[in-house]
């Protein structure tokens, strides 16, 4: 015999082989199911029909946004909801934030103030943190009250602002609220207010 039809009777004698030995090892349970010694084994199954098959995208998970890259729900939390109850999740607005923190005592009223008289006229008023004996250095300019234009000194005391004249004769008394300084003028009891 030649060399290429032995050749060519191996390879198909192999390819023979190869096939017999696959045939129920690789094909799943189904494939043998009615074949050789198992058939008594496993049952067998009478495929059921089913109805039509619809796609619809499914609903966020509770707390989720719609979709993957829209905004977070309006209010920042969602807030928590009973599995199977029938309530609507409200948003849960987020806490206020603190109010703001006044800063008190002398060095918190150090600076330029606009004085408001209970005329309505006002002016600047200065008050440095430089000592002037045993009070410190204030200065105002342009105001129409006479009173309150010879002020040249000042102090804090008790929580309350002291506004002097030269010589020593308290002007005003004003005391912290806010952010304001608010208070009256010593002779005649006219309400003032010093605001930044």
């Amino acid at each position: 015999m030649p060399r290429q039809l032995l050749s060519s009777l191996a390879v198909a004698a192999l390819a023979v082989g190869l096939s017999a030995c696959g045939t129920s090892r690789f094909d799943g349970p189904r494939a043998r199911a009615g074949v050789g010694p198992q058939a008594a084994l496993e049952p067998t199954v009478p495929a059921v029909p089913s109805g039509a098959v619809t796609a619809a995208p499914l609903a966020p998970p509770p707390g989720a946004s719609a979709a993957p890259d829209g905004p977070p729900p309006v209010g920042g939390e969602v807030a928590a909801v009973a599995p199977g109850s029938n309530v609507i999740a409200e948003p849960v607005a987020p806490p206020p934030p603190p109010p703001p923190v006044v800063a008190t005592g002398r060095s918190a009223v150090v600076g330029s103030w606009t004085a408001r008289d209970a005329a309505g006229a006002s002016c600047k008023v200065s008050l440095s943190s430089a000592p002037a004996l045993d009070l410190y250095k204030a200065s105002a300019a342009g105001c129409a009250n006479k009173d309150l234009a010879k002020v040249t000194a000042w102090d804090y005391r008790d929580g309350e602002v002291y506004l002097y004249q030269a010589g020593g004769t308290v002007a005003a008394r004003l005391r912290q609220g806010g952010g304001a300084l608010d208070g009256a003028l010593t002779k005649s009891g006219a309400s003032l207010a010093l605001v930044r």
